[in-house]
């Protein structure tokens, strides 16, 4: 594939004098901002980047001369290609963070300073800030208590798979921020712009509760290293005895750690800018104590530290209010007990009566820093998990009986203040290989993320993985290990363990953990509420828009505070091991989701997804989502279920009441790829009949803006499937596609939002309203998703009936669903009813079966095989069987049949211009009254004839005259075609015509056909076909009227509609007598295949 390009200027004399102005703007436009107004060409919201943003001031001379004119309509909508490159040569995403909010506040609201170009590289940039948050407060205040209750191997596999998970995490990540430019956002941007709104924002909330979280961590350790290494005397509560030592110094972490996170908050309001000029020095703090660590290992070969740990028996005692690991010592030839004596005895007599394991037991001292050489590794490759109050002992010492329980909670032993296991150890040692993220979240500071990100992120992660490895081996070649499990230092007079190990001097590790703390503190403070800033501001979850505000500058006030409120629930806790598995759950389900999306965009091939990172796999990423789970419920199964509900609850209210956000996410792939899947094993045949269900396609009527206009036969048809199903909403638009394109796509809007209908819209542009109604059947659907069903309106009932119907806000009270079944033609009727109930809108009403017994059927038995078929079919209802013994055609019925064939033949005579149907009208209209007088002359001679032909007579001239006004309406370019065919008889004449002869014998020809076409309607006979039919609707609707007056809804089987044209209008004059006074009807007509089974 040809790289080289070859650009030909085209001089254009005209854009010569706006060359000196456009420097001017520069700096305005040298920023892509995202607008959520803007469209594509398609008419679907789109993120603006450089390849389709265009602002005001590019619209206007974007184009400017006549070189381009064959392109000048396309100069509106897509930009030349110098305009183009010259937006991506200038493109910056810097944020709106911190850095601009210093500026602003340097500033002083007089003028904002031009937005520098981002500088940093991979190490200042991504580097050292992943290294700073991934080495802290779990390194040095927990690592060598892990090490000793875990044992080096046990360790090491705690670490390992730590580790391993954000490896795997990162490459994902890696993948995911090299495939296009990220804004800053880290992580919560390329979650929700991979997997959509719905997971973006819910991994998007659990990352700042992970954040938040971890600054509780962070405040919990600092207050630790300041009350029990620095200052323990300043403890405002403390214990008296040994077993409230605990509570004591929880009570102090609550106090001090809600001053402390008050402090910090107030910085964070005040000048970030402090913050973040702080942040070299915490890291330099976190380097020199790993360096003094380093050191004081090497250290140990040559010269180990003095730190003895005294020991009675086996048992490990607190060093705090004795200076000497004796008994009794020998001072001017006399022997006298020691301060530890006072401890366990009675008094300081050396016949005081004393414990008896300390009697038994002999007291000696052991090295705490045996040193690299001394062997002890081998001591420490095992783990020694305990229950709460587990002594802490050394088996290699001797021990003799005398132990106590009960006692021994009292004695200055050093004992597990909580209970040990390993799955615990991973949920605490989890945070300190968090904060892999710090790298994207900078991205807009990077001068190249693309590069920098992968790279450095995954060094950062390689150097803290080697440091772990070898710190955990170190700690076990170097460290006794009753003084390893000994979390708090009580042994070695407090000291922190980790800083007995180090050089020059323990105040190295104790002062550098303490800022690295702080430092970390003060970050997470920083970083959360901006992330929730950015949340608030996209708009996908409407609750939170309010923190999406704050000051002048932009400084996130209102989140500010719900971060330091939720913050403070963590520094109530006071544990900092019952917090760390909290901060553990939220981050893991976040980087499940980073390795979810790229293994998503990865299968699914997206034409998008065009990483530069090119060391990711699927399998890579699958194997990270799975090992993110499994961490999850090791270290903590309860905790994991409740970040998952929260996660869970968090999307599913973006789902339904968040703002709709298209991002071109992966879930939208992995659903389309799903449906195509599904749709192409879905074979392209009816379903069996236990799976049968109505398939709908609704027809609507739209009015003139395009707005439904009965919004019931919406909720009827969400009523009659209860949910579930398809449904189509389908309408017909007259016209041209090209011309009527705008209102064809505002109609399926409409259609869809009207009930908030669930399913699909199918609008159909056609010349005609028939031609696109069959065009929309025909067409609707896809594959095996195709409707089966087609509901619509009763054309002659659309603003009479269709109110009565409920909306999906009604409750129908008591009453009944009326099954009137006629004919079988396959079971809808018996399906339909129970379908409704299911709905709460039908859920209180019953249902009855009517059915109709002939003359020579036996209503008993066909009444018990119906209530036997029903319990077959498992459908409770109540039957009746109606009888219709009554053959006698009435007199009303022979009336009601001529004047629906009267009128019918009417209408088909009438083919005349609207001139001459005015004159027809009128003389059709003379002819009916005078039959009526002429037959009302006559009934003197029969009074009953009269009696029963006068009722007729009247209904003939109130017909006449109403059918007669209707055809002086319709459209007479319908008919133009047909009077010139009429016109064409007399011309066929071949003699000579003046005009007004002409005129004169074509007047005179159709007035003599017009008056022969009256006499014959008004002599005709009805069609016996059509009287019986007509018979048959007048009483069936007798019976209904009688029995279902009251009922909530009728289900009655619809007479077969005519396989020719030419009885449509009689079809539906039996329509119209069969469903006279009845409010709430559903016709049912099925294609005869069962839809209802009695089989299992």
């Amino acid at each position: 594939m040809p790289t080289n390009f070859t650009v030909v200027p085209v001089k254009d004399n005209t854009r010569e004098a706006k060359d000196g102005n456009e420097d001017e703007d520069v700096d305005d436009n040298n920023m892509l901002k995202e607008e959520e107004e803007d469209t594509t060409g398609d008419g679907v919201p789109k993120e603006n980047s450089p390849f389709i943003n265009n602002t005001e001031n590019d619209k206007g001379s974007s184009y400017d001369g006549t070189n381009m004119a064959l392109f000048e309509e396309e100069m509106d909508s897509n930009p030349m290609v110098s305009s183009l490159l010259n937006k991506l040569a200038n493109y910056t995403n810097l944020t709106q963070g911190a850095h601009e909010h210093e500026e602003a506040d340097d500033d002083e609201g007089s003028k904002k300073k031009a937005v520098k170009s981002p500088q940093m590289g991979t190490f200042m940039g991504v580097y050292l800030p992943c290294l700073q948050n991934i080495l802290g407060v779990i390194l040095f205040l927990r690592l060598t208590w892990i090490v000793g209750t875990a044992g080096i191997l046990e360790s090491l596999v705690i670490v390992g798979l730590c580790c391993s998970c954000t490896m795997l995490t990162a490459i994902s990540m890696s993948a995911i921020a090299t495939n296009g430019v990220v804004p800053a956002g880290g992580s919560y941007y390329m979650i929700s712009r991979s997997l959509g709104p719905e997971f973006g924002g819910a991994v998007g909330l659990c990352f700042y509760l992970g954040t938040t979280f971890a600054g509780s961590m962070y405040i919990l350790g600092t207050i630790e290293i300041l009350l029990t290494y620095i200052v323990p005397k300043a403890a405002i509560f403390v214990a008296t005895r040994k077993e409230d030592e605990v509570d004591a110094l929880l009570n102090n972490m609550r106090v001090y750690g809600s001053c402390c996170l008050a402090m910090m908050a107030v910085v964070v309001f005040v000048g970030v800018k402090y913050v973040n000029k702080l942040a070299l020095v915490f890291l330099a703090c976190v380097i020199l104590s790993i360096l003094a660590i380093y050191a004081g290992v090497i250290k140990t070969i040559f010269e180990p530290p003095d730190f003895p740990v005294c020991m009675l028996g086996n048992r490990t005692l607190q060093n705090h209010n004795f200076d000497k690991c004796l008994k009794t010592e020998v001072i001017d030839n006399i022997t006298v007990t020691t301060k530890l004596w006072t401890l366990f005895c009675e008094g300081p007599e050396l016949n005081a009566t004393c414990n008896e394991y300390f009697t038994n037991n002999n007291v000696t001292v052991v090295q705490g820093i045996p040193g690299l050489t001394s062997g002890v590794i081998s001591d420490n490759m095992w783990s020694e998990y305990g229950p709460l109050d587990m002594l802490v002992e050394n088996k290699k010492l001797p021990s003799f009986g005398g132990s106590d329980p009960a006692k021994d909670i009292y004695m200055p032993y050093v004992v597990n203040d909580i209970m040990t296991f390993f799955t615990l150890l991973v949920g605490i040692y989890f945070p300190s290989v968090t904060g892999i993220m710090a790298g994207s979240n900078r991205s807009g500071d990077l001068r190249d993320a693309q590069k920098s990100i992968p790279i450095g992120t995954i060094l950062a992660i390689a150097t803290t993985s080697v440091i772990y490895i070898s710190c955990v081996v170190l700690f076990g070649a170097c460290i006794e290990g009753v003084l390893l499990r000994d979390k708090f230092g009580d042994s070695v007079k407090g000291n922190l363990v980790i800083g007995t190990l180090s050089w020059p001097s323990p105040w190295v590790i104790v002062i550098g953990s303490f800022f690295s703390c702080c430092g970390a503190g003060l970050q997470s403070l920083t970083g959360a509420p901006r992330l929730l800033q950015a949340i608030a501001r996209d708009g996908i979850v409407p609750f939170l828009q309010v923190f999406g505000h704050g000051k002048a500058n932009g400084e996130p006030t209102w989140a500010l505070l719900l971060t330091a409120g939720i913050c403070e629930i963590g520094i109530l806790i006071a544990s900092l091991d019952s917090v760390a598995p909290i901060l553990s759950m939220f981050f893991l389900m976040c980087y499940l989701f980073v390795n979810l999306a790229c293994a998503v965009q990865t299968l699914l091939r997206t034409p998008n997804w065009r990483p530069r990172f090119k060391y990711y796999h699927w399998a890579l990423s699958f194997l990270g989502m799975s090992l993110c789970l499994a961490l999850m419920f090791i270290s903590s199964w309860y905790y994991a279920i409740v970040a998952m509900v929260i996660a869970g609850c968090i999307y599913k209210y973006i789902e339904y009441r968040g703002a709709e956000k298209e991002w071109g996410d992966g879930i939208r792939g992995l659903s389309l790829n799903a449906a195509r899947y599904a749709l192409i094993r879905l074979e392209d045949a009816p379903p069996h009949t236990k799976n049968w269900r109505p398939q709908l396609l609704v027809l609507l009527n739209l009015d003139s803006d395009q707005g439904v206009k009965h919004p019931r036969l919406l909720s009827f048809c969400t009523q009659l499937k209860a949910g579930k199903g398809l449904t189509i909403v389908g309408n017909v638009i007259e016209g041209t596609y090209l011309t009527k394109e705008t209102e064809a796509k505002k109609a399926e809007q409409a259609s869809m939002s009207a009930e908030r209908t669930k399913g699909f819209c199918h609008v159909v542009v056609s010349s005609n309203l028939r031609d696109g109604v069959s065009h929309l059947i025909q067409s609707a659907g896809l594959g095996g998703m195709k409707h089966n069903t087609v509901l619509m309106s009763y054309k002659s009932f659309y603003n009479t009936l269709l109110h009565y119907f409920p909306t999906n806000q009604d409750r129908l009270g008591e009453g009944t669903i009326d099954v009137w079944w006629v004919v079988h033609d396959g079971g809808m009727l018996m399906l339909l009813p129970f379908l409704l109930r299911q709905h709460k809108v039908w859920r209180k009403c019953k249902m009855r079966i009517f059915t109709v017994a002939q003359l020579d059927d036996n209503s008993i038995q066909m009444k018990k095989d119906l209530q036997m078929f029903l319990y077959h079919l498992r459908l409770n209802a109540e039957v009746e069987v109606v009888e219709m013994h009554d053959n006698d055609i009435s007199a009303f019925t022979y009336e009601k049949t001529l004047v629906m064939e009267q009128r019918s033949q009417m209408l088909k005579q009438m083919h005349l211009s609207r001139t001459e149907r005015e004159r027809e009208i009128q003389s059709i209209t003379d002819e009916s009254r005078s039959s009526i007088r002429r037959k009302n002359q006559g009934a003197a001679q029969s009074t009953n004839l009269s009696r029963q032909s006068s009722p007729m007579e009247d209904t003939q001239e109130d017909e006449v005259v109403k059918f007669a006004q209707l055809i002086h309406d319709r459209n007479t370019a319908s008919h133009a075609t047909l009077n010139d065919k009429a016109d064409t008889g007399p011309e066929r004449v071949h003699m000579t015509w003046t005009k007004d002869k002409l005129f004169t014998e074509r007047n005179r020809n159709r007035e003599c056909n017009a008056n022969m076409a009256v006499r014959d309607l008004f002599n005709m006979k009805p069609n016996q076909s059509n009287v019986r039919r007509m018979h048959t609707a007048i009483k069936l609707n007798e019976v209904v009227v009688n029995k279902s007056q009251g009922a909530h809804l009728v289900l009655l089987n619809m007479p077969g509609p005519p396989k020719n044209r030419g009885g449509d209008e009689n079809y539906m004059e039996f329509l119209e007598v069969l469903l006279e006074g009845l409010n709430r009807v559903l016709l049912v007509r099925g294609g005869g295949r069962e839809v209802i089974t009695i089989y299992s």
